[in-house]
């Protein structure tokens, strides 16, 4: 063949559509790896960032019962807490639940998302909390990020923020 009918019309169409469906071949492959990839680390790590969902559950229900004994068993002693009152360390922030001048009644997720990177479950979502505060009803919401790690077989919350939301 010479050189002038490799270059026609008709073999670049060719060439084209050879590169294409190459082009594709690679990505559905890429595709492939990348899904059996996720798949396999959803399936180690799924179980750690339910049990956290539940821990999260836990979490409220012992706020509102003032159970700072079970608290303590989902906190570190180097627990880090910050909300609008700024940053309390893990003995802090178990007197503020024991004696706290707030009296929640009911502490509820509306929308919770947990991320897991290893041994670390990242938790980001929005709670409701009713209560009592001097005499007086509340209602609030506010947005939070717990940080859990797992250490000798146990999910702890190493740090935690929470933020009002607005009105």
């Amino acid at each position: 063949m010479k050189s002038s009918q490799m270059c026609s019309p008709q073999n670049r169409v060719v060439n084209l559509s050879r590169v294409r469906l190459a082009g594709f071949a690679f990505t559905v492959v890429l595709w492939s790896a990348a899904t059996a990839l996720t798949a396999r680390q959803s399936g180690e790590t799924g179980e750690g960032a339910t049990r956290v969902m539940a821990l999260e559950t836990l979490w409220n229900q012992a706020e509102v019962a003032k159970d700072v004994r079970a608290l303590n068993q989902l906190i570190p002693d180097t627990f880090v807490y910050v909300d609008i009152d700024g940053t309390k360390t893990k003995p802090e922030f178990l007197e503020g639940v024991k004696s706290g001048p707030e009296h929640p009644t009911e502490i509820k997720n509306e929308s919770i998302i947990a991320n897991t990177y290893a041994s670390t479950v990242v938790v980001t979502g929005v709670h409701r909390e009713k209560g009592t505060l001097a005499g007086k009803q509340y209602l609030r919401r506010g947005r939070f990020i717990d940080t859990w790690i797992q250490t000798n077989g146990a999910w702890l919350c190493v740090a935690s923020q929470s933020t009002l939301i607005a009105k």
